[in-house]
């Protein structure tokens, strides 16, 4: 880890083993340098959850906080992005912590009272994730990259021409309270060059001495900036002088066979029985087993708590795809916290087998509660809503979509504390921006609760998991489902007719069954945008709803007016028939 240099700027590096990276920032002909620059290659897993972070700033010259400005942006930008939720875009982290970094500088910048000791900086920032370039870019700092011995500036100079020679800054951090970034994205190639300078080198260096200097010290890239920032001096740059390049050697991606025989590297256990000690549990009995999985009552002998362990099924032992799935659900696990979804809890050794640990839920399913329940009231299935509702928010707020919500994945306990349970379908954003190979398979979830959306290729969103809830909620009232047996195939779909709760359960206020049909209405753009309103909309009349009496016949039950209209049709027909035959 280097953290600075003989100018006092911020430079952090834990390891390159994908780059080749060269610096040089030198004062120039000014007395202080207010440039800054950073690379961070983390370790583990965040290495593909979240990339690598590379950044330069060059502080506002006007401003007597110009270098304290470009330092902590520099430095919280690389520190904090990694702080961000794993499940998070690339977009969404990196916006949150820049979003910060500008209110934080712009608020320090008003307590001066002076414009003249403002934190402002310019900003150029890049993470490389998985074959991916993202940028995001605000002022006349730039990142220009060098392929294939061309070279193609990738951000563009916040810039206003003002006179002759004369520019002034139209955007900086720190200078407003709202700040607009630029944002845009790339793939990779092998031997790319980003070239990260300040505008004391690029207004200074034409593009084809950056490439020349480049080919010319392609082994030595330290030497290469170097050269770089003496160029822009002997030719008269009165500015600081930074140089940062980073030469993608390699891509960093996990291959997908690399992935594969990382997650196999652990074997399958055997089959587990009540008395069985598995690295420091013990076995008590089966709570469930499929042909995908075995799920285990054990305890933990060193503590006495009682837990649950799930096991993958031999079946699937060289099924590449179910490995995957298997581990997601401890990754997305590890990840939520909430009193409405069930805790993964760290294995109390280094494990030798493939499996994972979760807290011990007693209860039962919501499947079971609702066949002994067939007529719960309504009190009781929004307080059981609710909290399913709550669970969900917290995927949600992490990015991430459940996709297989349904009663036998919903735990409810004595207290009538509702658990969700088994994550293997979860998407998860922020790995969807990867190399494929952990992307979630369509149609993961059961065919009675998942959106009817996803059958045509379309990208799941959280109004998925309000379609599953909004089906789950219209069961536990009716005993029924909205659209019979689901959505099997496209076709189906395009064949669906929803059938108002109401139909099948006629005390139901009007305003509940006209909530449950925006809940899984067909079409996403028609139905609830938050779980919030589709709860508040349950528990309370909405005012847009009109009431059934209020409605034509046609809309308040289109079925029924069509047989009504069919058989009168008949009877017309046939007294037509018979005045004719007289």
């Amino acid at each position: 880890m280097r953290t600075g240099d003989e100018e006092g700027n911020f430079v952090v590096i834990h390891q390159k083993p994908q780059l080749t990276i060269g610096q040089c920032s030198k004062s120039g002909r000014k007395e202080q340098n207010e440039d800054s620059y950073g690379l961070i290659i983390p370790k583990g897993d965040l290495l593909q959850t979240k990339g690598i972070a590379i950044a330069i700033a060059d502080g506002v010259s006007i401003s007597q906080g110009g270098k304290e400005a470009s330092e902590i942006c520099t430095k919280s930008f690389l520190e904090d992005y990694f702080g961000t939720h794993e499940s998070w875009t690339v977009k969404k982290s990196v916006a949150t912590v820049l979003c910060a970094i500008n209110q934080w500088l712009y608020r320090q910048s008003q307590a001066q009272f002076a414009v003249e000791k403002a934190l402002a900086t310019t900003f150029s920032g890049l993470i490389l994730k998985a074959g991916m370039a993202h940028i995001f870019h605000v002022g006349d700092s730039r990142i220009t990259l060098l392929r294939n011995g061309s070279v193609e500036p990738l951000t563009t100079d916040h810039r206003l021409h003002t006179g002759p020679g004369q520019n002034s800054l139209t955007r900086a951090f720190g200078m407003e309270p709202e700040l607009e970034i630029d944002h845009r994205k790339l793939a990779v190639e092998k031997g790319d060059v980003f070239i990260f300078t300040t505008d004391g080198v690029h207004e200074f260096v034409s593009p084809s001495q950056f490439a020349a200097v480049l080919e010319k010290h392609c082994d030595d890239l330290e030497v290469a900036a170097d050269e770089l920032v003496t160029i822009a001096y002997n030719n008269e740059s009165k500015d600081n002088l930074t140089c940062q390049l980073v030469r993608v050697d390699e891509l960093g991606l996990v291959s997908e066979d690399t992935h594969i025989e990382q997650l196999q590297s652990l074997p399958f256990p055997p089959d587990l029985y009540p008395g069985h000690i598995l690295e420091g549990y013990k076995i008590e009995r089966e709570l469930h087993a499929s042909n995908r999985s075995q799920v285990y009552a054990a305890r933990d002998i060193e503590t006495g708590e009682q837990v649950v362990i799930k096991t993958p099924s031999l079946n699937f032992k060289d099924v590449p795809d179910y490995i995957e799935m298997f581990m997601r659900e401890e990754w997305v696990g590890k990840r939520i916290q909430s009193p409405n979804v069930v805790r993964v809890l760290p294995p109390k050794q280094q494990r030798s087998f493939l499996y994972y640990v979760t807290e011990y839920v007693e209860g039962i399913t919501l499947e079971a509660w609702m066949e002994n329940n067939p007529n719960p009231s309504l009190v009781e299935v929004h307080g059981i809503a609710d909290q399913i509702a709550s669970g969900l928010r917290a995927f949600h707020r992490k990015d991430m979509i459940h996709q297989d919500l349904k009663p036998g994945n919903i735990m409810i306990d004595k207290n009538v504390t509702v658990k969700l349970v088994d994550f293997g379908s979860t998407g998860i954003a922020g790995l969807e921006e990867g190399d494929g190979s952990l992307k979630t398979p369509r149609l993961l979830g059961t065919v009675d609760y998942t959106a009817p959306e996803l059958h045509f290729a379309v990208k799941s969103t959280n109004q998925s998991d309000i379609y599953a809830l909004g089906v789950i909620v219209y069961e536990m009232l009716t005993t029924k489902h909205p659209y019979g047996k689901g959505f099997a195939s496209a076709k189906s779909v395009k064949r669906c007719h929803l059938t108002p709760a109401s139909t099948h359960r006629p005390s139901l206020p009007f305003w509940v069954s006209e909530a449950l049909s925006r809940a899984v209405h067909c079409d996403p753009n028609k139905r609830y945008d938050a779980l919030s309103a589709f709860m508040a909309d349950l528990s309370h009349p909405n005012q847009e709803f009109s009431h059934p009496a209020s409605q034509p016949f046609l809309q308040r039950d289109p079925i029924v007016f069509w047989k009504t209209f069919a058989i009168a049709s008949l009877f017309i027909n046939l007294l037509l028939l018979v005045i004719l035959s007289q």
